[in-house]
């Protein structure tokens, strides 16, 4: 039994809730990563990836600092998959489903960027040299082949005042929400205790 009884079915009835699409959110719209595009990927420290696949959806934060992301022409972006918790959720979608998406956040500008594409694991070795930190090379390179590219406006930003300073207290830490997540069966103390340090040295 449906849990709502006044639902959108159909595109029909999307187009008349919704009405016409502005001119400049087509205009927006390109298959490559015009300059102007290219300046705020390059200013970006932090990116959702989203993928599908046969176990469902994945939205995975990535993040290090501006530029990590290399345009490398107007079609292809270049990723390091750095160090994560080896789930590798992301990963096993895209060999199954190379669609991604990507949504882009600049710190202190209302404006994201979202690119559509297509991702391939790549394991040459010249690249991954490339991307090597400290001598560490990642285990693998995305390359995003573009397809759509287009800014989205500061509306949700500015009403979540996202860039706006805010205090974070009395939210669980990650050994507290281990803790309760596993009955308290899993040490949450010692793992904040340890966790900065093995953060810092597991970053690449």
């Amino acid at each position: 039994m449906a849990r709502w009884t006044n639902t959108v079915t159909t595109h029909q009835e999307l187009a008349l809730l919704f009405g016409s699409v502005a001119p400049a959110s087509l205009t927006k719209e390109v298959s490559f990563v015009h300059p102007c595009y290219r300046a705020l990927i390059e200013a970006s420290p932090f990116f959702v990836l989203a993928t599908s696949g046969p176990g469902g959806l994945d939205a995975s934060p990535r993040g290090d600092a501006p530029g990590f992301v290399v345009v490398e022409d107007e079609k292809t972006l270049l990723i390091a998959d750095r160090r994560g918790n080896n789930r590798i959720d992301s990963l096993h979608n895209i060999v199954a489903d190379p669609r991604v998406a990507l949504l882009f956040l600049v710190p202190g500008k209302g404006e994201t960027l979202r690119v559509n594409g297509r991702a391939d694991i790549v394991l040459d070795a010249a690249l991954l040299e490339r991307f090597a930190v400290d001598g560490k090379r990642p285990r693998c390179v995305l390359a995003v082949t573009v397809e759509t590219v287009f800014f989205q406006c500061a509306r949700a930003v500015l009403r979540s005042r996202l860039w706006d300073a805010a205090p974070n207290a009395g939210l669980p830490s990650a050994g507290q929400m281990l803790a309760a997540l596993s009955a308290d069966s899993f040490d949450g103390a010692a793992y904040d205790r340890d966790l900065p340090g093995r953060q810092n040295e597991t970053l690449y």
